[in-house]
């Protein structure tokens, strides 16, 4: 590649611009770099020796054995403890049943290695004081992503790819881990070229020929199919991958500025208004969901399109409609608002009583997170209200932390007929099969 001057750049000196033009790393702090012993992560490794004066970074290798290949796999742990030594880089060599792991969550074996792995360079962070893990992403990885995703049915988020840094959520403790991947724009045979003029030798992984997994596939089969339509279609793809990161950076923005109309966070509680959320075009009432998902959450790994627009295909539906979203989340519809919470029973907001109470009518009452007050009055009295007599109860919520619900206090007033109610009511929590209906 040649820059600005007209100069041949180096892949070293790509690299760091890259790391400089993303602020990726943070000088006086250690680095984690995962070295699976390919030539992507050796070559990123190898180049991060050579700048890691510059940087100001001390670095530690890390690799894991997923015992998934036998003796290969052996062999390929090492060959990286090996080569650490010959940098004169530490390393933390480990291995881990990545199968019991699948087993244990039923999920796709790929899903349980990549899981496996991140936990295993997340403890090994923590342990080095290290914030950040560098991984061998490259340009044909970030490319093979966007193309899964595409065909996985993606929205925006998606469509942007690999990014430069990003958080990993873990399952099993909900921390998070910085992972970085300085070689985003350097292509699979640009770091394979390099290892060869370097004399490194790396390791070559015999799965990466299966065509079982979903990556694979793409890899030998689609992408050379879709090249015999468009020689450009890797181009075309980075081009959608830019266009979606512009559209997304728009709706970040929009979004931020209207999160705090719209949306109000108690506890674990995200409650929407239902008018004004309405009024919002589609794609930022996508985006404001998976905001909402993911602050809750902490991730939307596992929240597909297909999850999203089953919501939008609902908003409109009847007050009582729930809709379950992975992680425990569940969606639900009222009046004049939705919630969003972990489980059925946070979906209330308000107090919930756990026994029977009965109301003194007329006067107060003091229940476990509730006050009511009860009144017998005229019709008269109320403009508007259906004829009769009318007995209104009304209930004051209590405030949260030093802050109100935002909702009106005619919300909780209801008036009901006295002649068909009598003097003697109860109130409790509401039950399976419960209908409830007030004269207003």
């Amino acid at each position: 590649m040649v820059n600005r001057e007209g100069h041949q750049e180096s892949l070293e000196q790509r690299v760091l611009g890259f790391i400089q033009e993303h602020r990726l790393v943070s000088s006086q702090q250690p680095l984690l770099v995962a070295v699976s012993g390919g030539p992507d992560s050796v070559c990123l490794l190898h180049i991060l020796v050579n700048l890691q004066h510059e940087l100001g970074i001390g670095l530690h290798v890390a690799h894991l054995n997923h015992q998934l290949r036998g003796t290969e796999s052996k062999a390929d742990a090492q060959y990286v403890s090996a080569l650490a030594h010959q940098l004169g880089i530490p390393a933390t060599i480990e291995e881990r049943d990545v199968k019991s792991h699948q087993a244990q969550h039923r999920i796709s074996l790929e899903e349980a290695a990549r899981e496996v792995r991140y936990t295993f360079l997340a403890e090994v962070a923590q342990s080095i004081g290290a914030s950040q893990v560098a991984v061998g992403h490259t340009i044909d990885d970030h490319i093979e992503t966007i193309l899964m995703h595409l065909i996985r049915g993606t929205g925006t988020r998606g469509l942007r790819g690999l990014q430069p840094s990003t958080e990993w959520q873990l399952r099993q403790n909900g921390n998070s881990l910085t992972i970085i991947r300085p070689l985003l724009e350097i292509s699979r045979q640009e770091t394979a070229d390099y290892c060869h003029n370097h004399k490194l030798r790396p390791r070559l992984d015999a799965s990466n020929l299966s065509l079982s997994p979903l990556r694979n596939r793409m890899r030998h089969q689609l992408l050379p199919l879709l090249k015999s339509y468009n020689p450009r279609v890797a181009e075309a793809l980075l081009r959608t991958a830019r266009i979606a990161g512009d559209d997304l950076a728009f709706l970040d923005e929009e979004g931020t500025r209207l999160w705090d109309k719209i949306a109000q966070e108690q506890e674990d509680t995200i409650i929407l208004d239902k008018e004004r959320f309405l009024e919002l075009p589609s794609a930022l009432k996508r985006h404001l969901l998976r905001a909402a998902i993911e602050r809750l959450l902490g991730t939307v790994k596992d929240i597909e399109t297909r999850h999203i627009e089953g919501i939008m295909a609902a908003l409109t539906k009847p007050a009582g409609r729930r809709i379950s979203l992975p992680g425990g989340l569940i969606f639900s519809i009222e009046y004049n608002r939705y919630l969003l919470a972990p489980g059925a029973a946070a979906l209330s907001p308000f107090p919930i009583l756990g026994a029977e109470f009965a109301l003194n009518i007329p006067g107060e009452t003091q229940l476990p997170g509730w006050h009511v007050e009860a009144a017998i009055i005229d019709h008269s009295m109320v403009k508007g209200k259906p004829e009769g007599a009318l007995a209104p109860s009304e209930t004051t919520f209590p405030l949260n932390k030093g802050k109100g619900i935002g909702l009106g206090n005619n919300l909780f007033t209801a008036y009901l007929d006295l002649d068909k109610t009598g003097d003697k009511l109860m109130v409790r929590s509401r039950q399976p099969g419960d209908r409830f209906q007030p004269l207003v």
